[in-house]
């Protein structure tokens, strides 16, 4: 199975059923500021909903199609992230995550992601690996900066989130340009 040791704090592991309640629950207290950024979050009502996520994310596993992971801080779930699927044709993926509001500020994502785009470029050989962040969402976007990423251009009106369009900016790092 797949697990990252990403600090000595911090582990990602890849998510599996008996995780269920767990994110659910942080996914339940973290709804109202996760919702403004993420068009998932009102079809997750139920501890169910997230079974069916997690099943799901193993079948991509399985596939070979990337991967949905737990972010654990001192073995506490603290997020998720992981691959939207791989296309392995023109050996591209794009990149998605999120985390608990008391875990912010502490770097925990960055480092995160530092990991998963050094194992999309090392493990799977990748050629692009790219992030998406609404135009707004400042704190999403700080993470590409901080990692080198190129920012490519705004998507206009690319994602209904609830009720409007949010714009997306397109950040991405090819492999020759990685160095992390």
């Amino acid at each position: 199975m797949f697990h990252l040791v990403i600090r000595e704090d911090v582990e990602l592991r890849l998510l599996e059923e008996h995780h269920c309640e767990q994110v659910f629950r942080v996914t339940e207290q973290n709804r109202r500021r996760l919702r403004r950024w993420l068009p998932w979050v009102d079809s997750v009502a139920t501890p169910e909903d997230t079974r069916a996520f997690i099943r799901g994310s193993l079948q991509q596993f399985a596939e070979h199609n990337g991967f949905q992971a737990g972010v654990w801080v001192r073995k506490q779930f603290a997020g998720v992230i992981g691959h939207h699927k791989i296309d392995w044709l023109n050996r591209r993926v794009e990149l998605g995550y999120w985390l608990a509001a008391g875990f912010e500020g502490r770097g925990i994502m960055t480092d995160a992601c530092r990991a998963v785009v050094r194992h999309a470029f090392g493990e799977y050989l990748l050629h692009r690996v790219e992030i998406r962040c609404a135009s707004g969402n400042r704190r999403s976007r700080a993470i590409p900066e901080r990692l080198g990423f190129t920012e490519e251009g705004t998507l206009r009106h690319a994602e209904w989130l609830y009720d409007h369009y949010v714009d997306l900016v397109v950040y991405a790092m090819l492999a020759e340009e990685w160095s992390g």
